[in-house]
């Protein structure tokens, strides 16, 4: 063994895991890792603007490969901007690695400059946050992130780099790459999931999240279609198959489509694999209840922590997605008659993601998607933050093969466009579009920077209402007619595309829209379409005037 730094010991694991990018804000707290990542090309390190879009980088490139996306920022400040890409990591179940730069050891609990506990910090929304003291033990702390950060329910891991520690030279035995697990159903479990199957009149599956892969989504499409079963997406997870299948039946969440939410509470069987059945999918725990009477919930996740952890489960399943989907593809029984539900709820679907005009309205979002839908591919990377204006794509968009969308389930705003520079970057022969509202945008639009210093390829549409539309909804179905802190005074979209080196156009009708688009498709980088809408057209479903009529 030769000694060496600990940065470069850093630097040299992370090559060995299969990093191949690290989303970043230096700091002069991890100097030594920057100068050993000089020294390796094969990693490519993308610089940000703030430590907020390092992490949803970070979070929406570990959401698209499976791997847990690396990034390094410095102590205190750095840290707690942070910190809002790591909770959108654990509850979205994406494995991420986050580095913190950290002041010297011997200087710890002193308050020192920007010192904060890491391990209190992040403890509660990280599946782990350990502090590195020994630059020997580096590579069993990497490859213990490694294994923690994709394992059972996958999630964000934070390690603190003391700056001292980062640069003494010593030897250390590097750890091979960590393999990835993948724990098969038992088999008794899938017999008795089918015999389920067969006793039931009406089953519904859900789908999405924790560990879903595109193989999950290819196996799970081929055992829902032959089978009949309609299959609904978790919140934010419409990519879990293509809507092209067959069965599937629409998206759980907000604003879903009625008939489905009426299907899910006729279901006497639930097949919900993935997904944790989290507050959005099921409105609040009341289209599906904890103890949900007169229902079979099968649960299939791959860890079981989760099993049982909030609903009573009849049938729990722990295993990988992977492994279990292709299984029960495999898996004939010809005692189980097709359902002809599956189809119906697809046709229920079809036609409530078909945009209709609204009287009245000058720039209709329903139309416009349908005129998206008309140009793009279905291969499209639809990214977006929070916001009203997400409704209109979740209910008009129809979705790809994964991974096609990247939207955070923990509803945090200003992610769309990070993740859509994350995406351009990880897909260059695929468009990619940010999808945005006014303040969701301007909570991470420095991150233009980004993608125009690394030449990214990203269409923006920007809806404009003047609002932060969801709070004044809330607000006018609450507090009718009393207006506060809603309200936005908004620069010119227009000019600070342009500002950033991209091409823009300013959108007021229906009619200009598909114009603008296609226009925009002609050219490449950053291309921004400033939609400007009225805020009386709260969401895809209600106006203003409406909710103040109830």
């Amino acid at each position: 063994m030769t000694t060496r730094t600990g940065g470069q010991i850093l630097v040299e694991q992370l090559k060995i895991q299969g990093c191949d990018r690290i989303f970043t804000v230096p700091g002069e707290s991890f100097l030594a890792v920057l100068d050993a990542l000089h020294d390796a090309p094969e990693i490519d390190l993308v610089v940000c603007r703030q430590e907020g879009g390092v992490s949803y980088m970070a979070d929406a490139d570990g959401k698209m490969t499976g791997k847990p996306g690396v990034a390094f920022v410095t102590r205190g400040p750095g840290a707690t901007n942070a910190s809002a890409g790591v909770h959108v990591a654990f509850q979205d179940s994406t494995p991420m690695i986050l580095f913190v730069g950290d002041l010297d050891r011997a200087d710890k609990d002193r308050e020192g400059f920007q010192e904060i506990d890491m391990a209190a910090f992040f403890g509660p929304v990280a599946k782990w946050a350990a502090r590195i003291d020994d630059a020997r033990r580096i590579p069993e702390y990497v490859a213990r992130a490694y294994r923690v950060a994709t394992a059972g329910r996958p999630g964000p891991v934070v390690l603190a780099l003391p700056e001292d520690m980062l640069r003494d030279e010593v030897e250390a035995i590097d750890r091979p790459k960590i393999a990835p697990l993948a724990e098969p159903p038992c088999a008794g479990a899938m017999g008795a999931m089918f015999d389920l199957l067969k006793d039931a009149t009406n089953p519904v599956a859900i789908i999405g999240g924790a560990d879903w892969s595109p193989a999950a989504a290819h196996h799970f499409a081929t055992f829902a279609f032959r089978y009949g079963i309609p299959t609904a997406a978790a919140f934010r997870r419409q990519d879990a198959i293509s809507n092209e299948c067959g069965v599937y039946a629409g998206q759980l969440g907000y604003g879903p489509n009625p008939k489905l939410q009426q299907r899910i509470r006729e279901a006497d069987l639930l097949l919900v694999v993935g997904a944790r059945l989290g507050e959005s999918t099921t409105d609040g725990y009341k289209l599906i209840t904890p103890d949900h009477p007169d229902q079979i919930l099968v649960h299939v996740h791959p860890d079981p922590n989760e099993l049982g952890r909030v609903f009573k489960v009849d049938l729990p399943i722990c295993a990988d997605m992977g492994e279990f989907a292709e299984m029960a593809a495999d898996w004939h029984d010809p005692d189980l008659v097709r359902f002809h539900a599956g189809e119906e709820a697809h046709r229920e679907w079809l036609e409530w993601s078909e945009p209709t005009p609204r009287d009245g309205v000058k720039l209709d979002l329903g139309p416009c998607v349908k005129a998206m839908r008309e140009a793009l591919p279905t291969n499209t990377i639809i990214c977006n933050g929070a916001g009203n204006f997400s409704g209109w794509w979740h209910r008009y968009w129809r979705y790809g093969a994964m991974p096609t969308q990247l939207a955070p389930t923990s509803g945090t705003m200003g992610y769309g466009l990070p993740a859509a520079v994350a995406a351009a970057l990880r897909f260059k022969d695929r468009p990619v579009v940010c999808v945005a509202g006014d303040g969701d945008f301007l909570m991470n639009g420095q991150e233009l920077a980004t993608a125009a210093q690394y030449g990214s390829d990203l269409l923006v549409i920007l809806v404009d209402n003047g609002a932060y539309g969801t709070i004044r909804m809330h607000q006018e179905r609450d507090y009718p007619k009393r207006i506060s802190a809603t309200e936005l005074s908004n620069p010119d979209f227009v000019k600070l595309a342009e500002a950033y080196g991209g091409w823009s156009e300013r959108v007021e009708t229906t009619e200009q829209f598909g114009p603008a688009l296609a226009r925009s498709l002609e050219r490449g980088g950053i291309r921004l379409l400033h939609c400007v809408t009225d805020v009386e057209v709260i969401s895809n479903q209600m106006t203003i005037a409406a909710l103040q009529a109830r």
